[in-house]
């Protein structure tokens, strides 16, 4: 846990009492705050009584009071339109943080020149941030890591010189971080999501673009430049004076940065190739996406003081992530993959891309847009199969493009893949799971639709670990 000092003596609300709620609720307690905590669900406030949090409704508070209000990300602070804790602190002219802010506060007042890396992007922040952590973890140092990807930040032990903290910072965190100031900053990339939450997509940019531009002095800012918005963000960044390390895994860069060439990559400096590293038989970092990962990985790296050989020796023992193209199970040449966590088209772009011969299983809810994007990948799919409430809109992107069957569900989108991959007698096929979908119509969340692909598969007779 990081104690929260910073409002030691203060009373603080706190609103929204999931695992990153309550985790803020003991940061601020183990600090000295006087925490007050809510929740719109009964059972949520009940657990958080349980635990021993002074509860109340905010509606019956003194907020001449109150210091500042701590939001949790998946509460909404602009978009549809402020939550109704969020408009009585507008009024009462309290600020409205979260616990990324938390974190940034307590690292300035207890550690301020220790290792914080931050990482954000439309897709692949989750593997970018697991690939650091073990990167830097492999290296000897101690690591913590967190954020988005899954422990909260305030439960992660506190900043010091000999600890790094890599953290993935979802777009709500970075709404919820004024004072956002990593060592080393990483946007990877930028394409429309989350705009029911940031009204549109300038919006959503601008808010992503804060992460960079909160780089502390003498830190580095790592950016995929491979679309227009996050190359506008580095030009910014760098006229601003931040030292920036450009990112490509589409064309060849000619200034500092890293850029893919065949199976590597490739790093510039003053205009010279300076090292190249093979990703070469890595299938935890298959396709050009995960190139792209490895890229922002690698530059992080360096900037917090790891050598070449360390980073490139480190790469190869990492295992990838559950549910971003988990190799789950084999029966012959067939290859199941879990990608669950492709949860708009997108990210799905990456899994196609990525292979051949495609068994592909899609569905859920849709986001905006539906697959239309992915149209052009589709000579990598034998056939689809459709799950959840998508099924007949894909379907009409689909029909005369490639054969696909409605199934609606999971359990049966595995039988009939994986009976169809096997009678095809391919030297290579693959059962992919890549919805382009949120899970919410039939699961609670991708973990849980992951989880139930992979035992559905390890259920097949013959299949085996891979």
């Amino acid at each position: 846990m990081t104690p929260i000092t910073v409002f030691r003596n203060k009373k603080v609300a706190v609103f929204g009492l999931g695992k990153s709620g309550l985790a803020t609720c003991a940061a601020l307690t183990a600090g000295g705050a006087k925490v007050v905590a809510w929740d719109d669900k009964p059972n949520k406030i009940a657990e958080a009584q349980d635990a021993g949090v002074p509860t109340g409704d905010f509606r019956e508070a003194n907020w001449q009071e109150i210091a500042a209000l701590i939001l949790a990300p998946g509460v909404p602070l602009t978009h549809p339109a402020p939550h109704w804790s969020v408009t009585l602190a507008q009024r009462n002219e309290t600020e409205i943080i979260g616990d990324i802010e938390l974190f940034c506060r307590e690292r300035r007042a207890r550690s301020p020149r220790s290792p914080f890396a931050a990482i954000t992007g439309t897709n692949g922040k989750s593997t970018t941030t697991a690939l650091l952590a073990h990167i830097i973890a492999k290296c000897g140092r101690d690591v913590a890591v967190g954020g988005n990807l899954g422990t909260p930040i305030l439960s992660l032990s506190p900043p010091s010189q000999s600890r790094t903290h890599v953290i993935e910072c979802s777009s709500f965190q970075i709404d919820l971080a004024p004072t956002l100031d990593p060592l080393v900053g990483v946007l990877l990339n930028i394409s429309p999501d989350h705009i029911d939450r940031h009204g549109n997509l300038r919006n959503y940019a601008a808010i992503k673009e804060r992460l960079i531009s909160g780089v502390c002095l003498n830190g580095t800012a790592v950016v995929g430049v491979d679309d227009e918005l996050t190359a506008s963000v580095a030009e910014r960044a760098e006229r601003e004076g931040t030292k920036v390390v450009r990112i490509s895994v589409r064309r060849k860069l000619e200034r500092d940065g890293i850029y893919l060439d065949g199976e590597s990559l490739v790093e510039m400096e003053r205009g010279q190739k300076r090292n190249s590293l093979s990703l070469a038989g890595i299938g935890s970092l298959r396709g050009r996406h995960n190139a792209q990962n490895a890229a922002c990985a690698y530059a992080s790296a360096r900037a917090l003081g790891l050598s070449e050989e360390e980073i490139a020796f480190a790469m190869r023992s990492f295992p990838g992530l559950h549910h971003r193209m988990e190799q789950v199970g084999q029966k012959g040449s067939v290859l199941f993959i879990n990608d669950s966590k492709a949860t708009n088209a997108d990210s799905t772009e990456r899994a196609l891309e990525s292979f051949h011969d495609i068994f592909w299983i899609a569905g859920g809810r849709a986001k905006e847009g539906g697959i239309e994007s992915l149209v052009p990948h589709f000579s990598r799919v034998r056939k689809a199969y459709l799950i959840g409430e998508a099924a007949q809109d894909f379907a009409g992107t689909i029909s005369g493009k490639i054969p696909f069957e409605v199934v609606k569900t999971l359990d049966r989108a595995v039988e009939a893949a994986a009976r169809d991959a096997e009678a095809a007698r391919l030297i290579e096929a693959y059962v992919l799971l890549s919805p382009a979908c949120a899970s919410y119509d039939q699961y609670p969340n991708f973990e849980v639709r992951g989880d139930e692909f992979r035992d559905l598969v390890l259920r097949l007779p013959g299949v085996g670990k891979p």
